[in-house]
């Protein structure tokens, strides 16, 4: 079933692979792919979670460190007056040295806690696993976000670029009226005409600018640089793509998402969490061990004269009240499992939602592909018989700027449907759990 997924998304999303060609030769013209790259690599959120799973490593091993033995060496000495003593046979017999020293090397090594431990490190492994599919949701959010900025501009690139090509035309439109006008052919209004519709073109280019100087800002902060930095994105191809059925994708969606992932994980650490409470009060049997170097035994003549020594033994710990703690301990667990288990619940409904409007999203934009396609056709041929009429003098200098107008339009229109058709698409299979980033 899998593997059958598997391929539904790798024919849904081959022919969507997008072909992406120079618009620029500048050594910093960037591709979508690139972008995500850089990003994905040195975006600050996702080097905060590096760090925290390193944390989360060193808790886990930090828990396993219960299974190794303490082990402790002390030494001291210390002088101690006045010392009792008593005459014995001529002599002053002291009953402790005045001068007492010893060394001492202690083990303490658990034999076993009845799973206490292995309770606690498989609670520490599975808040661990949350961490790291965090990572993956950041960074399927910051590809979304980073894919719409790298869009916007592309879009901005292209209607500036039609914008000056309107300049252009209009102002070699307006030198050929001029002289039809010197030779009496036109009339100043047809001049003014023109030269109101360059102003209107410009003021547009002017916005179109503005537009475009903030999602450069908006890139430069994704990629760490200054935001004033010069860039140039890269133009994408686009291509029609055949759509598999909702439930298909409802099932891969079910699968790959990292908000089902995270929301069950959730739920393998409340159960964990649960288990490790129901071993608080478990026995623990211990095994110590001390051995050393000290003075002051009343047996030895030489009172001063140092000897060896050890203690070994094993012990028992068996809690026998908590004072309710693990009671309540208890019903806490089991509340945050159940609140997981909606929670789980919540984000299967919501992908539902999701991946439904993605589709019938991209369905929509490639049908606003087909008529904007029809459109540009239709455009293109009104102009070019626009252009025939105006030489003839049928239509007027107007008509002939509505015209070209128009096929300007229709040539942006059409760009800006094939790059909601291709965003669709590649939220979809975000909505899908699919990667459109580098690992």
């Amino acid at each position: 079933m899998i593997a059958i997924r598997k391929n539904i998304i790798t024919l849904l999303f081959v022919s969507a692979t997008i072909s992406l060609q120079a618009q620029s030769t500048s050594s910093d013209s960037l591709s979508l792919s690139n972008i995500l790259d850089n990003v994905m690599n040195n975006y600050p959120s996702l080097l905060k979670v590096e760090n925290d799973l390193t944390a989360a490593d060193a808790k886990t091993e930090l828990t396993k460190t219960a299974y190794l033995p303490d082990v402790l060496f002390s030494a001291g000495y210390s002088r101690i007056g006045p010392v009792n003593s008593f005459p014995f046979n001529g002599y002053e017999v002291k009953l402790i040295p005045e001068n007492q020293y010893n060394a001492t090397l202690s083990v303490n090594q658990t034999i076993y806690d009845f799973g206490k431990t292995g309770a606690n490190t498989t609670l520490d492994q599975n808040s661990r696993e949350i961490v790291n599919l965090s990572a993956g949701q950041i960074k399927q959010k910051l590809s979304g976000a980073v894919m719409m900025n790298y869009y916007n501009i592309c879009f901005l690139q292209e209607a500036i670029r039609i914008k000056n090509d309107q300049l252009k035309n209009l102002n070699e439109h307006l030198t050929f009226v001029q002289k039809k006008q010197e030779t009496g052919s036109a009339t100043r209004y047809d001049i003014l005409t023109t030269k109101v519709r360059i102003s209107t073109i410009e003021n547009q280019k002017t916005d179109l600018l503005a537009a475009l100087k903030v999602q450069m800002a908006q890139l430069n902060t994704f990629l760490g640089k200054p935001v004033n930095n010069t860039l140039t994105v890269k133009q994408a191809a686009f291509h029609d793509e055949f759509l598999p059925s909702v439930d298909s994708l409802l099932n891969t969606a079910y699968d790959n998402r990292y908000e089902m992932k995270i929301a069950k994980q959730k739920e393998a650490v409340s159960k964990s969490r649960l288990a490790a409470i129901k071993t608080q009060n478990n026995p623990t049997l211990n095994a110590f061990a001390n051995g050393g170097f000290k003075n002051g035994y009343l047996n030895n003549q030489l009172a001063d004269v140092g000897r060896m020594n050890f203690v070994v033994g094993v012990g028992l710990k068996v809690p026998l009240f908590d004072a309710n703690r693990s009671k309540y301990l208890k019903i806490q667990a089991n509340a945050d499992l159940q609140g997981n288990q909606q929670e789980t619940e919540l984000a299967r409904r919501s992908i539902s939602n999701e991946v439904v409007e993605c589709r019938a999203n991209a369905e929509s934009a490639l049908k606003k592909v087909k008529q904007s396609e029809l459109q540009l056709q239709q455009a293109t041929e009104a102009y070019q018989l626009a252009n025939v009429n105006y030489q003839a003098g049928v239509i007027t200098n107007l008509d002939l700027l509505d015209s070209y107008t128009s096929l300007s339009e229709s040539k942006l229109t059409l760009y800006k449907t094939r790059i909601d058709h291709t965003v669709s698409l590649l939220r979809l299979k975000v909505a899908l759990g699919e990667e459109i980033y580098k690992k």
